[in-house]
């Protein structure tokens, strides 16, 4: 006996229906592990590699009669960093110098700063937000990854060391249409500096916030 046109389109509604429900769950299960992804991750593009700067002044106006280091030069806690007049001038602690200025035989006073240095060890990443883009997520403790413009591919670790307790530029004034300023907050994360040495003070960074691991 002949098939009918319905008996023999049945088994292709079938198994279009089957296709379907396949591509229908495999969408669900690719979604469900992106938001699994996503969810938990709070990002900061705005951020830097940073450290304190030490300045090294006199503490006496006099002639600078040398400067004894010079910028890119490791030195330790005790070392002879320049010398005005009768004054020897040296590390408090060990540290980078970032610059040196070149003044050897000119008058100087207190206010001018001969030397300016860094800790390596004191390096954080530096990160600012916007106070409605998550800040309330974000506790000290916290994972973070970390990415640097100027060593692309790789990806760093450390935690969330500080968050500021004001906002950057506190704004009061509001303009007539009564919008609220958006306040921003900077938010410090540590890592350790003895696994990645190539992050330098200054480089441009992006930050990961994983906002469930503490």
């Amino acid at each position: 006996m002949k098939k009918t046109d319905t008996q023999s389109k049945k088994p292709n509604t079938m198994k279009v229906i089957g296709i379907s429900s396949v591509f229908i769950l495999i969408l669900l299960i690719g979604s469900y592990f992106y938001f699994q992804s996503v969810t938990g991750r709070l990002y900061i593009d705005k951020s830097v590699i940073q450290t304190p700067v030490i300045t090294v002044s006199p503490s006496l106006a006099g002639k600078v009669q040398e400067i004894s280091v010079k910028e890119g030069q490791t030195v330790s806690s005790g070392d002879t960093l320049a010398i005005v007049g009768s004054e020897t001038l040296r590390a408090q602690t060990d540290g980078l110098i970032v610059s040196a200025s070149d003044l050897t035989g000119s008058a100087v006073n207190q206010s001018t700063q001969l030397i300016q240095m860094i800790r390596p060890i004191n390096l954080r990443v530096v990160g600012t937000i916007d106070e409605n883009k998550g800040l309330n997520e974000i506790r000290v403790g916290q994972s973070v990854s970390f990415t640097v413009d100027a060593l692309p591919g790789n990806t760093y670790w450390g935690y969330i060391d500080e968050i500021s307790p004001s906002a950057n530029v506190p704004v009061f004034s509001f303009s007539s249409s009564s919008e609220r300023p958006t306040q921003q907050f900077t938010v410090y994360a540590k890592f350790n500096t003895s696994l990645y040495p190539a992050i330098k003070n200054g480089m441009s960074a992006k930050i990961v916030v994983y906002t469930k691991t503490k």
